[in-house]
C-alpha cells in the first residue's frame, strides 16, 4: 500500500509538471486543470468503490501551507526602488478600497439574501472581496514588467488585509468598536512583531553555515507564521517582510544599523532559496487544488441558485475592478481587469466562515463557481512569452 502511495504522489507530481508547461504555453490556467482532476479523480474512486477518508481535514492545512510559500515567492521576485515607490503605493491603495469596496456591497447583498446580520455578512463577504495571490501571481508571470510587479503587489497586500480584516471580524464582539479595536491592536502588533521576526530570520540566514541550512529556516518561518495565527494577528506581514528583506541587501544596508547585515545576504544563497521555494510552491499549490476539487460535491454545480450566486459576484468584481483601474490609464486598466481571481485564500477563509455561519448548501457551489470562473478569466488577459517577461521590480 505504500508503494502504491509512492507510485500516486510521483505521478500526481509529474502530471502537475504537465498542467504547469500547458499554464505557460497556451494560457490555461492550471488551477482550473487541477480543480478538474480532482472531480475525475472522486468520480474514478468512487466508481471502484474505494473508500478515502480525512481528506477534508488535509485541505484547509494544504491551504495554509501553499498560501505562506506563495506569497513569500512573489515577495523574492520584488525589487525595491526608489523609482518604483509610486506604482508600489498605488497597488496598495486600490488593494485597500477594493477590499473595502467588494466588502461592504458583498455583505450588503449577504445580510439582505441570506437573512444574516451585517458582520456575518462582512464575515462571508470578506473572502470573496480579496485577491488570491496564489492565482494572481503565477498568472502574471508573462506580463510586461509594469504590470507585472502591480499584480504581485497587490494581490499580496490584498491578502493581507483580507486576513487581518476577517479575524478582526471573527474576534470582535458583534460591534464597530471591537471590529476596530481588533484590527488596529492586531495591526499594529502584528507590524511590530514582523519586523523583529523578519530581522531574525535575515540574521539567521546569514549565520547558516550548515550542509542543511532552508529546511530548518522554512520550519521556523512556518512556525511563526502559526503562532501568529493562534494569536489572531496577520503574520503575512512577517512574510512578505521577510522575503523582501531577503531580496533587496542593496536597499536595507541604506537603513542606519542594518549595514552589516546587508553585507553578509549572499546573492548565492538567496538565489538558491528561491529555487527551493518555487519548487515547493509548485507542489504544495497543485496538491491543494486537486484536494479542492476532490473535496467537492459535484452536485454543487447543478444548482441554480449557484450559477446566479456566482453570476452576480463576477459581474460586480469585474465591472467594479475596471472602473477602479480606468484612472490609471486605458490600457493598464485593459490588461489587468480580468487578473481579479479568487483562489486559494478565498477557499480558506470560506471554510473557515462556513464553519462558523449557517450557510445554505448552494453557497459552497457559488463559491467555487467564482474562484473556478475568475480563475478562467485569466486566459482573456494579453499574454506574453515568458522568455519576455522580465522580474518584477517595484
Amino acid at each position: 500500500m505504500s508503494y502504491l502511495a509512492i507510485l500516486v504522489a510521483s505521478l500526481f507530481l509529474l502530471i502537475a509538471f504537465a498542467v504547469e508547461h500547458v499554464d505557460r504555453t497556451s494560457g490555461l490556467p492550471s488551477v482550473i486543470v487541477m480543480i478538474v482532476l480532482g472531480l475525475v479523480a472522486k468520480f474514478a474512486v468512487s466508481s471502484i468503490g474505494l473508500l478515502v477518508e480525512g481528506i477534508s481535514a488535509v485541505v484547509p492545512l494544504a491551504g495554509a501551507v501553499a498560501f505562506v510559500l506563495i506569497v513569500l515567492e512573489g515577495a523574492l521576485d520584488i525589487e525595491l526602488s526608489r523609482e518604483r515607490l509610486k506604482p508600489a503605493l498605488t497597488a496598495f491603495a486600490l488593494a485597500a478600497f477594493a477590499l473595502l469596496f467588494y466588502g461592504a456591497v458583498f455583505a450588503a447583498i449577504a445580510a439582505r439574501v441570506l437573512t444574516l446580520t451585517y458582520l456575518q455578512g462582512a464575515i462571508l463577504a470578506t473572502p470573496l472581496a480579496l485577491i488570491s495571490s496564489s492565482v494572481a501571481i503565477p498568472g502574471s508571470r508573462s506580463l510586461a514588467a509594469e504590470a507585472r510587479e502591480f499584480v504581485v503587489y497587490e494581490s499580496s497586500t490584498s491578502d493581507i488585509l483580507g486576513v487581518l480584516v476577517f479575524f478582526a471580524l471573527v474576534h470582535s464582539d458583534s460591534t464597530l468598536h471591537g471590529f476596530l479595536t481588533e484590527l488596529a491592536g492586531g495591526g499594529i502588533l502584528s507590524l511590530l512583531l514582523a519586523v523583529a521576526c523578519s530581522l531574525a530570520l535575515v540574521a539567521i540566514s546569514t549565520r547558516a553555515t550548515a550542509h542543511v541550512r532552508y529546511i530548518p529556516l522554512l520550519a521556523g518561518l512556518f512556525a511563526l507564521y502559526a503562532a501568529g495565527q493562534l494569536l489572531h494577528l496577520s503574520p503575512l506581514i512577517m512574510v512578505l517582510l521577510f522575503g523582501l528583506m531577503l531580496n533587496n541587501r542593496v536597499t536595507l544596508a541604506r537603513i542606519p544599523g542594518f549595514t552589516r547585515m546587508a553585507e553578509k545576504i549572499s546573492p548565492q544563497t538567496v538565489g538558491e532559496f528561491k529555487v527551493l521555494v518555487q519548487e515547493l510552491t509548485f507542489a504544495v499549490r497543485g496538491f491543494f487544488f486537486f484536494l479542492l476539487g476532490y473535496t467537492t460535491n459535484p452536485a454543487d454545480f447543478g444548482s441554480v441558485r449557484s450559477w446566479a450566486a456566482a453570476a452576480l459576484i463576477l459581474i460586480i468584481i469585474y465591472g467594479a475592478r475596471y472602473a477602479m483601474l480606468r484612472p490609471l490609464g486605458r490600457s493598464f486598466a485593459a490588461t489587468l481587469t480580468w487578473i481579479a481571481p479568487r483562489g486559494l485564500i478565498t477557499a480558506v477563509l470560506y471554510l473557515d466562515a462556513r464553519r462558523l455561519l449557517h450557510l445554505p448548501a448552494y453557497m459552497d457551489g457559488a463559491v467555487l463557481l467564482v474562484v473556478f470562473l475568475s480563475a478562467g478569466a485569466l486566459a482573456l488577459t494579453p499574454r506574453r512569452r515568458p522568455s519576455e517577461a522580465p522580474p518584477a521590480s517595484i
